[in-house]
């Protein structure tokens, strides 16, 4: 019998029951962004509650989804710093309140053949949101997809775990979609960053300065410049994460990202405290 990762953050995070999860991702597409463009290959998702950041993670993954669909997702994520190792989940099964997502242990295998990584089980793994939230609306709009949880630090081998990521998928025939879990700018006395002041200064500050900067690296596609950028302004969370589908992407023929959204989640509720989300796909 396949193990199961139990969804870790179901009922507080995002909607612990499947109607409850179905009913807000209607309520995100009912609201969803215009999008006409064809031959996406990955994107950049943020991770907060859905209430903050669903809809924008949802609306990249749905301008994905087109024919043919995909083989595998991978998901490249977690909270990690420079010297931190990298992690995969190589087998197994991770649950969603919409049903489970069957691990790619193909591509797993053949990946931590080439790249050390701490493995996780569906028994003893770390409690991570940043590939969590974004399992149920892949598992709505692919039901039948298989996935790849990735976590890599901000360093260039992150780049190159990316880059053969692609290569495994191109020489085994896989059709391959790559998203990369990263929120941007934590500003404010919750996080003991509040260079600007506190209120909409230093929100416009965050906005058009310190996130604007990441998320044009985002748009060129400038994976190494996403990792130096995100030591040096602290607006990335994930910035290895962002920084291995950016490769992976280029890898899989994608030449330019196109922002689709970006707020912060003062716009939504305002506090001195508050984080950046950008949602961007890559064609």
């Amino acid at each position: 019998m396949t193990a199961v990762r139990k969804a870790d953050f179901a009922g507080s995070w995002y909607p612990g029951a499947e109607a409850e999860c179905r009913l807000a991702i209607d309520e995100y597409l009912k609201s969803s962004i215009p999008w006409d463009r064809e031959g996406g290959v990955g994107g950049i998702v943020p991770h907060a509650g859905w209430y903050f950041s669903g809809r924008i993670a949802l609306n990249v993954i749905k301008c994905l989804s087109t024919d043919p669909r995909p083989d595998t997702v991978v998901i490249f994520g977690m909270h990690l710093h420079p010297k931190s190792g990298s992690y995969i989940m190589k087998e197994g099964i991770w649950d969603t309140p919409l049903g489970g997502l069957e691990i790619d242990s193909d591509l797993g295998e053949r990946l931590e053949q080439e790249f050390f990584f701490h493995v996780e089980t569906p028994s003893s793994h770390n409690q991570d949101n940043t590939i969590e939230l974004q399992l149920p609306f892949v598992k709505y709009l692919y039901p039948d997809v298989r996935i790849l949880p990735v976590g890599v630090p901000p360093t260039d081998d992150s780049i190159r775990i990316g880059e053969q990521t692609a290569e495994i998928a191109k020489e085994t025939g896989k059709r391959l979609l790559v998203l990369g879990s990263t929120d941007l700018t934590h500003y404010g006395p919750n996080y003991g960053f509040i260079s600007h002041g506190v209120g909409k200064k230093a929100v416009e500050w965050v906005k058009n300065e310190n996130d604007r900067k990441i998320v044009d690296l985002f748009l060129s596609m400038d994976a190494k410049g996403v990792i130096e950028e995100s030591h040096t302004s602290h607006n990335a969370c994930c910035g290895g994460a962002a920084a291995a589908a950016i490769a992976a992407a280029k890898a899989l023929g994608a030449r330019n990202g196109e922002e689709l959204i970006y707020k912060t989640s003062y716009d939504i509720r305002p506090d001195n405290s508050f984080v950046g989300y950008s949602g961007v796909v890559f064609i």
